[in-house]
């Protein structure tokens, strides 16, 4: 199998592509994995390809699954107007360069999947969200909604698409976890606002296994982009997709089936690490240092992994306190 993967050195990608190779390997089966990149130089594991995205323009290379990751973190800064701009075109850009080449490759890729994240849901407190729910306009459900609209286009060239809505990934390497163990570490870590907002989060370990689940359940034909309807009917949940042609497309919530307040996620985090969490950071605060990007900090969403679970996922960490026991420090 060969994979094509945008944001394939990232927080995701580095983890989807190492784990993917040791499994194929143990299993004795073949795999190559091709990262995109803006340097064909840039540093890299010895057994991952490298293709420069002016290389991709012209490429004759085929691929059987497309992994389309890339995107600036969008808490990684304040949205300000040109931070915005920044968050937008680091997702479209590099999905406007894979649509191309899938329009003019003569051999198609079988499967095309795209993230996206939870915040397309937009704000909806406690109300939980699986893949058919509907959603709220704020800038986090545009962002996600234009970067979907784009991938979803891959059906017009007969490719069928997967996108994957990414919820708080736990790992210490990065993501929220990364950026918290040092403050909680110290003994000043803390909720945030009154903590009663809801965290739908997914470790990084299932957040791999989930994405390597669906490729394969994909290529034996038992994938949700061929039965969700079937599938589905069951538990009245359908995650398939509107399109114009009978090229399948499906949304997957990337969330484990326990979301939990901030509150109970702080406490369980300082369990863990043996530290106290005495501290609040208020909400007009958090506000006043973030702006417009605090709506991530304060705001909840209770999403609900429906569609995984349907096709018959099994998580690995399925709660919190055993996704954070299973981490190395």
């Amino acid at each position: 199998m060969d994979i094509l993967i945008s944001g394939g050195s990232g927080f995701l990608g580095s983890a989807f592509s190492k784990e993917i190779m040791a499994r194929y390997r143990a299993q004795k089966k073949t795999v190559h994995i091709t990262w995109l990149t803006r340097d064909s130089s840039q540093v890299h594991p010895n057994d991952i390809n490298m293709m420069a995205y002016d290389e991709l323009a012209s490429s004759n290379k085929s691929f059987d699954v497309i992994l389309n990751l890339a995107g600036a973190g969008i808490a990684d800064a304040r949205w300000s107007d040109a931070r915005k701009e920044q968050l937008l075109a680091s997702r479209i850009k590099p999905t406007e360069s894979l649509l191309a080449f899938i329009a003019r490759s003569s051999i198609k890729p079988k499967l095309l999947i795209s993230g996206s994240a939870i915040g397309w849901y937009g704000t909806q407190g406690d109300k939980p969200l699986t893949e058919s729910s509907g959603f709220e306009i704020d800038f986090a459900h545009k962002l996600c909604d234009k970067w979907e609209q784009l991938a979803l286009t891959a059906i017009e060239y007969g490719v069928p698409v997967a996108i994957v809505r990414t919820g708080v990934v736990i790992h210490p390497e990065g993501g929220m976890l990364g950026k918290l163990l040092t403050p909680f570490k110290m003994g000043v870590g803390g909720q945030l606002g009154d903590g009663q907002q809801i965290m739908s989060w997914v470790s990084r370990e299932d957040w791999v296994g989930a994405a390597i689940f669906i490729i394969e359940q994909h290529l034996a034909g038992n994938n949700a982009t061929n039965n969700a309807g079937q599938t589905n009917k069951s538990t009245t949940h359908d995650n398939t997709l509107k399109t114009a042609n009978d090229t399948p497309a499906v949304v997957y919530n990337l969330t484990a089936p326990n979301p939990v307040t901030n509150h109970t996620f702080t406490k369980t985090l300082g369990a863990w690490l043996h530290r106290p969490t005495f501290f609040t950071l208020p909400e007009f605060l958090l506000k006043l240092m973030f702006g417009e990007m605090s709506t991530l900090l304060i705001d909840g969403q209770k999403v609900i992994p429906q569609a995984l679970q349907s096709a018959g996922y099994e998580f690995k960490q399925p709660t919190l306190k055993q996704a954070l026991e299973q981490q190395v420090l």
